[in-house]
């Protein structure tokens, strides 16, 4: 099956770093439609802003769309799934933030997300498939924050050792388990 795929970038990120280039090519040759949207930072950065942008690729997203989220990406994606009108079909976190201190960029997220209370019934209601991947050396967000993450979406954390932040930095210009765990999905 086709499915329409978005994945957001985190803070100072733009879509042709880290592995979203390859991750894009990889899907498209399986049939998927692959958007990376550029969103506005860190200058303009705000989750409004960040909605708006979103607004421009809202066709592609339903109950068959799969959302990738890295670092305030995927706090971005909590706060999608939040206003969701309809569930998507799965939802990818890589070292995403909620919080949990230590987090490098606590202040600017915790008023980018206007806060860290999460509606978490909701979130889960909003997607059928959840994966949420974190390593124990991220300069940004702790480890506490991946499992924290999976602890309230009901699931069990893919916990990569010694990956950083899953970024260019880190080594990170593929990312093979991502892949195969959307494949698993398709």
């Amino acid at each position: 099956m086709n499915r329409d795929v978005l994945i957001f970038h985190g803070t100072a990120g733009n879509p042709q770093e880290n592995w979203f280039p390859w991750l894009k090519e990889k899907l498209e040759k399986k049939g998927c439609r692959v958007f990376v949207p550029q969103f506005p930072t860190p200058e303009g950065e705000s989750l409004g802003a960040w909605l708006k942008v979103l607004d421009g690729y809202k066709q592609y997203i339903n109950k068959e769309t799969i959302l990738i989220g890295h670092s305030k990406g995927g706090l971005f994606l909590l706060r999608v799934l939040e206003r969701l009108k309809e569930p998507i079909y799965a939802s990818f976190f890589v070292s995403a933030p909620i919080g949990i201190k230590s987090y490098v960029y606590y202040n600017q997220s915790y008023k980018f997300a206007h806060g860290f209370n999460f509606d978490w019934k909701t979130i889960k209601s909003h997607s059928q498939h959840f994966t949420v991947y974190h390593s124990d050396d991220d300069p940004y967000t702790c480890l506490d924050n991946g499992k924290g993450l999976a602890k309230n979406l009901g699931i069990q954390l893919t916990f990569i050792p010694q990956a950083g932040h899953f970024n260019e930095k880190s080594g990170y210009i593929k990312f093979d388990r991502l892949l195969k765990d959307i494949e698993r999905i398709l």
